[in-house]
């Protein structure tokens, strides 16, 4: 059963737990091998009895022991090796999801600020970790079960065949009616599925834009608005979820109906057969009945793979769901990064030549720009709206391609290496990058072996370590989007992050867009006061404060360029 082209996505973590894979394939056709064992001992079992009742002075005792002990050695050892293929088929599933799951956060890592091309927040937290998640279903079940379909019921028609070649042949030619309403089925769980992860995902951004403004709610009293809306969604995401079950329940009892027909059919010939009714056997027995009792006790073993695949093909349709939404951000090609991270001690000089950007789209996003920028040269970068200010600066990080050359310190730079340089470029937004989580742990995460001093010291730099010890100290405890203090108080824990890194090349993008007056002169002085010896681009609309900088950089419009 081919994999469809979405699925195909899984194909190089497939092949990478493929052992595990045929592993339990071999454990499930040792199990199917023991039970056909099983039933053979069973059948001969009652046969004997039967010849017993018939004939009361046979002797059963002696001929019994051994076709006990091999009904018993199979008992115990099928749930053994049952075991194995779900432990074997769980642990691929496990490593297979942490793998991509790993994969999706490298890629939202090397995009940076780019990731908001493949949705919001909340809509790549739940690709992260609910779709992830789906896939479990066709990883650990569908996709052995697939191949167990053909395998399994091959094995138990070869077994029936030797006792009957036409109950073979029913088996044989009722098996297609279980997969054929499947697929039938199944498109249809696909298409709702699919429906499901767009719903939760769109859900997933709402409630983390609704969590993070909570406080603006509640000053403009529409936090009961905001639960009705909360509630409204999770109602319509209820609705298709039951949906979803009432086409896998249906699917459930369709197959378990034809599995039930195909018996039936099988026990009328059976039955028939010996009692010597078949129009075309009268008075004769074609299969006796140890045969036939065996047919009979493996006959819904035959559905049962069928019937496994048919109550697993929901997962399949949810694995392709999900594999839908994860499709742009897995078949995304960030910049590759090496394990190990250069650096520059000294503050560079960064020299650009014919460098330009374009999207996608084919929009220019950076008109063709030349300038060199001295080490320890302080520049304003200015321009119109859509200019490329920010855009300069992510191509910068390695985040964007770019046409044209890009050097540092005099060596030319692709994108792979100025990515690789990222450790020695301390970036500042307007938006300051804060966790939920102490002072402590937020300013850890630019360097994670800073000791406690070294976090007071820098603190004390950015002028917010009097304010900490009228708190908890390094200890105080920030909310989501660094809930607890003002926006100015935020961007000097941000600046304090640029500060441990240590970074030579200072890349800042609107650091005070949101702040007002009085806070933006006290984080300019500051930017002032502690970027010397420091390259730094600042993209800012304000002039007010920057008397320290060195020069400005004015970008022409992308329209513009091009019409010139």
């Amino acid at each position: 059963m081919a994999a469809s082209p979405v699925l195909s996505l899984l194909t190089p973590w497939l092949q990478s737990q493929r052992w595990r894979f045929n592993s339990a394939i071999a454990l499930v056709a040792l199990s199917t091998l023991l039970l056909v064992v099983q039933y053979y001992a069973l059948a001969l079992l009652f046969a004997a009895l039967l010849a017993a009742e018939a004939d009361s002075s046979a002797s059963l005792s002696a001929s019994l022991w051994p076709v006990l002990a091999v009904i018993a050695v199979c008992l115990l050892l099928r749930p053994v090796l049952q075991f194995g293929r779900e432990w074997l088929c769980q642990s691929a599933s496990l490593t297979i999801r942490q793998s991509i799951r790993q994969q999706l956060l490298s890629h939202l890592a090397a995009l940076g600020p780019e990731r908001r091309q493949f949705g919001s927040d909340g809509e790549l937290s739940s690709q992260v970790i609910e779709q992830t998640e789906a896939l479990d279903g066709y990883l650990s079940r569908y996709h052995v079960q697939r191949y167990l379909v053909v395998l399994t019921p091959l094995i138990l028609i070869t077994a029936v065949a030797f006792h009957s070649v036409l109950a073979a042949l029913v088996l044989l030619l009722t098996a297609p009616l279980v997969p054929l309403f499947m697929i039938l089925v199944g498109h249809a769980a696909t298409r709702k599925n699919q429906q499901q992860f767009t719903a939760l995902a769109r859900m997933s951004a709402r409630f983390l834009d609704l969590t993070r403004g909570l406080l603006t709610l509640k000053r403009l009293a529409a936090v009961d608005q905001a639960q009705a809306q909360v509630a409204y969604a999770a109602e319509a995401y209820q609705a298709g979820s039951l949906s979803v079950l009432r086409l896998a329940f249906l699917s459930g009892a369709i197959l378990e109906f034809f599995a039930s027909i195909s018996i039936a059919i099988l026990a009328l010939y059976l039955g028939l057969g010996l009692l010597g009714l078949l129009p075309w056997a009268i008075a004769d027995v074609p299969v006796p009945y140890q045969g036939a009792l065996f047919i009979l006790l493996l006959a819904p073993e035959f559905y049962a793979p069928l019937r496994q695949l048919g109550t697993d093909y929901h997962a399949k349709a949810e694995a392709e769901g999900a594999l839908q939404a994860l499709q742009p951000l897995l078949s995304s090609t960030p910049t590759p990064t090496t394990t190990w991270h250069p650096t520059f001690t000294q503050a560079p000089a960064i020299s650009l030549r014919a460098v330009r950007l374009q999207g996608d789209d084919e929009r220019v996003r950076l008109a063709t720009l030349t300038t060199d920028i001295h080490a320890c040269e302080r520049v304003l970068i200015r321009g119109p709206s859509g200019c490329g200010k920010t855009s300069l600066l992510l191509s910068l990080c390695g985040f964007l391609p770019f046409d044209g050359e890009i050097r540092v310190n005099g060596l030319t730079q692709s994108r792979q290496q100025l990515a690789n340089l990222r450790a020695s470029i301390g970036y500042l937004s307007q938006h300051s990058a804060i966790l939920p989580g102490s002072v402590a742990f937020n300013l850890r995460l630019a360097r994670s072996e800073a000791s406690d001093d070294e976090l007071i010291d820098t603190l004390e730099q950015v002028g917010l370590w009097s304010l900490l010890q009228r708190l908890q100290g390094l200890n105080t405890v920030l909310g989501e989007r660094g809930v607890g203090l003002s926006g100015g108080q935020l961007q000097r824990i941000a600046l304090a992050q640029v500060l441990l890194s240590r970074a030579t090349l200072w890349l800042l993008d609107e650091p005070c867009a949101h702040l007002d007056e009085d806070s933006q002169g006290v984080i300019y002085e500051l930017l002032g006061k502690l970027s010397h010896g420091k390259t730094v681009l600042l993209v800012s609309h304000d002039v007010v404060g920057l008397y320290w900088l060195d020069r400005t950089l004015i970008l022409p419009s992308p329209e513009a360029a091009d019409v010139a």
